[in-house]
């Protein structure tokens, strides 16, 4: 029996479930386009990302795929030009000023690469994890939590040294510390190890894995450190402003970790091959794709003589 006019219209109207859902954090065809002395530069380009509360997240990617771009505007430090961003269900597109500033106050804690930028070197360690709450206006037991994130952290020891008394890694942990102040529901960190030897990065990483496990805080890195991005439960790799790639780790039965590599198809198809794969079967322009039973091939275009 062919459906009703009225049945056809009920169902091209009927609203579809939002990408993403409920996630904490959801990018869809998400654009930031910078115009510099009349010069477009097209920063990402219909990113698609989804991340749930409480995960552990590693983003990785070349100098200028896009992946410094994404954290700030996940940070609400740069607004997107077009497409839909959104954390703990707040639109970061529609916000305005003022919201904007609660928004880095309250729900989101950001920890640069260079130690200086995260701490004021005149105030202690548990100074410079009281600031924020008092910034935000917080009054209660500034004290005793400033102490309980330090300690949390492994650098308790580390509550009345100022920065020059301290070492990077110890400054890194305590700038952890300063962006759980104010209970954020969101970490963003940018190449917090990037300045730190292997064993130091190990100790931040450590800090970053204990907040993320014991506050339930969802913590996004973005990294070019292949053991920091190692220590995740998922890899997103950004390619030309866009994801390209996820890695998925987990333990099997043996206790062994299992990493597993997946390109992303984005929601209009597109999907990016691996550079290595595409150069050692040299394509390029045109591929053939033929549907399988359960999978599609992906092959070089054949180059068709040429009529004389």
């Amino acid at each position: 029996m062919n459906p009703t006019l009225s049945e056809l219209e009920a169902k091209a109207t009927r609203q579809k479930a939002a990408f993403g859902g409920d996630a904490h954090i959801v990018c869809d065809n998400l654009v930031r386009i910078y115009k510099t002395e009349g010069v477009e530069v097209v920063a990402l380009q219909g990113l698609d990302l989804v991340i749930d509360k409480g995960e552990l997240v590693a983003i990785v990617g070349a100098s200028g795929s896009g992946k410094s771009t994404l954290l700030n505007v996940l940070s609400g430090l740069d607004v997107p030009t077009a497409g839909v961003a959104r954390v703990a269900g707040m639109d970061l597109l529609s916000m305005n000023a003022r919201a904007r500033l609660r928004y880095r106050r309250s729900v989101v804690g950001f920890i640069w690469q260079q130690t200086a930028r995260n701490l004021l070197p005149y105030l202690t360690a548990k100074e410079n994890v009281e600031l924020p709450m008092k910034l935000a206006g917080g009054r209660g037991e500034r004290r005793e939590r400033a102490g309980e994130l330090l300690e949390l952290l492994g650098v308790g020891y580390c509550a009345n040294r100022k920065t020059p008394e301290m070492s990077g890694g110890e400054q890194q942990r305590v700038a952890i510390a300063v962006a759980l102040a104010n209970s954020p529901q969101l970490i963003l960190a940018d190449e917090p190890t990037g300045e730190l030897d292997s064993e130091t990065s190990e100790l931040v990483f450590d800090a970053l894995r204990k907040a993320n496990r014991e506050l339930g805080v969802t913590v996004v890195v973005v990294t070019h450190d292949p053991l920091v991005s190692e220590q995740v439960d998922r890899t997103v790799g950004i390619r030309d402003g866009r994801t390209s790639s996820e890695t998925l780790r987990r333990e099997d039965a043996e206790g062994q970790i299992i990493a597993e590599e997946y390109a992303v198809l984005d929601r209009v198809g597109r999907l990016q091959l691996p550079r290595d794969f595409m150069n050692a079967l040299e394509m390029e322009r045109r591929v053939r794709l033929e549907l399988e039973s359960d999978h599609i091939g992906v092959w070089p275009a054949r180059e068709e003589p040429s009529g004389e």
